[in-house]
């Protein structure tokens, strides 16, 4: 079992503490040696992803039929997958070859919601087990489980890892723009230090050309060695700063940028303005894939070791949906996963990851928010089928929602003050429930409906 899970349920009390006890107990725990934080696990990541580059297509499948073997195995002994299994006539002790894969069944988010506490292995008992939820990039909230000192470990590992391939060492003072709340209120402070992790922690929901200049001066005082943004928020620092013609007084060794789509153009962009090489990589909250940028490549490609990926047949446009199988997580392993993100598949490899454009709400005093941002890793979307944004007027938001047979309406409360703190109070939140969202042609979930000038 590994600390960082242990602590995790007190994550929301650490963040809402004063300054001067987040310093002191974020010291404190970082001043712990790895192998407690993260536990015994950490370690076996951290060496498999760095061998894992060096792999021939021999050991790749041999260890992805071996980790994959012992995913169905584990996903057997839950009422789900034991049904789903034998009514496609497979068997996960009969798995002799990955060719076989393609006879099990897909799972869908809907499974997930509708079927979660039916997933789950019952050789773990709840305090080997830790919940996460979230709202998604699509929109629809999904619940589930991860394998306790395993699964977030093996995360860090590899993220770590990763990012060597632009100079991160463990340590390194990193800035941090990714939705991290600072302050609810519209003039708010914009930033605080986690000394945990030695992070400084910017708003993504404050970034305004009026305020640019304080974060100017938080990043030339803390002199962070690394920018880690979401795109869209590195792209607004960067054409805030250069339309006011400011820049930072340091060197940047690079900008970690994930969880968001991020083009060819808008990297080179930001790599010519702030003089340090970008890097891109695709994850989700569930953990069952992880593909990033090469050393000297910008394709994205699956670490072999972290999850197994398939490819959904081309849609109109040629891209396919990324199916995956999760490894590891032998709590709830999730099998042959319908993510609804595409690829653009290009000689083999993946050249883009195809996800929404950068959206945003607006506020009455015109702050931009990220819907990236907006993303809930607890319960407030827990038993809901959809969540959708419509906005017409600045500072007003409408946030539709299609609920669940489990859903109560007395939760619609904690999910106002949850977002409102998230928003700011310079918006005005209307809570609706809707039969059914608003979908694209093509019956494609929208995760915002805007109707603002632009």
């Amino acid at each position: 079992m590994s600390l960082e899970d242990t602590l995790y349920p007190l994550l929301k009390l650490y963040e809402l503490a004063p300054q001067p006890v987040k310093s002191l107990a974020g010291r404190a725990y970082r001043a712990l040696p790895s192998s407690l934080r993260y536990g015994p696990a950490y370690a076996r990541f951290q060496s498999e992803a760095h061998q894992s580059e060096a792999w021939d297509e021999e050991t790749i499948r041999r260890y992805q039929f071996s980790a994959l073997r012992d995913s169905l195995l584990a996903a057997a002994k839950a009422p789900f997958y034991a049904e789903r299994f034998a009514a496609c006539g497979v068997h996960p002790a009969k798995f002799e070859s990955l060719e076989q894969f393609k006879d099990y069944p897909l799972l869908t988010k809907q499974d997930l919601i509708l079927h979660r506490e039916q997933m789950l292995n019952p050789e773990f008992d709840a305090k080997q087990r830790l919940y996460i939820s979230t709202g998604g990039s699509s929109g629809v909230p999904v619940g589930f489980y991860l394998h306790k000192g395993v699964s977030r470990p093996k995360e860090q590992a590899y993220l770590e890892a990763q990012w060597s391939r632009r100079g991160y060492r463990v340590g390194d003072r990193v800035a941090v723009i990714r939705g991290g709340v600072t302050s609810s209120r519209s003039d708010g402070g914009i930033s605080y230090y986690d000394a945990t992790r030695n992070w400084l922690i910017l708003s993504s929901y404050h970034l305004t050309m009026e305020r640019l200049p304080e974060y100017v001066a938080a990043l030339n005082r803390f002199r962070p060695h690394h920018l880690h943004a979401y795109p869209s928020a590195a792209l607004m620092l960067a054409r805030g700063l250069e339309q006011i013609g400011l820049k930072l007084d340091l060197s940047l060794t690079s900008l970690l940028c994930g969880s968001e789509k991020l083009t060819a153009e808008s990297q080179h962009y930001l790599e010519q303005f702030f003089g340090a090489r970008v890097f891109h990589w695709y994850g989700h909250s569930e953990r069952v894939l992880l593909a990033a940028q090469g050393r000297t490549s910008d394709h994205l490609h699956f670490w072999p070791a972290y999850g197994y990926v398939e490819y959904g047949e081309p849609d109109a446009e040629g891209n396919r949906e990324i199916i995956g199988s999760s490894f590891h997580n032998h709590v709830m392993p999730l099998i042959r996963y319908r993510t609804g993100d595409y690829a653009r598949i290009k000689d083999g490899v993946v050249s883009e990851i195809v996800g929404r454009d950068y959206e945003f709400l607006v506020s009455a005093t015109g702050r931009r928010i990220s819907l990236t941002a907006i993303n809930m890793h607890d319960r407030i979307f827990e038993a809901l089928l959809a969540v959708q944004f419509f906005q017409q007027q600045p500072g007003v938001v409408e946030c539709r929602f299609q609920a669940g047979p489990q859903w109560q309406t007395s939760r619609e409360q904690a999910m106002q003050s949850g977002l409102l703190k998230k928003l700011g109070d310079d918006f005005t939140l209307i809570l609706r429930q809707v039969p059914e969202v608003e979908k694209t042609s093509a019956g494609k979930h929208k995760w915002l409906v805007s109707r603002l000038k632009q």
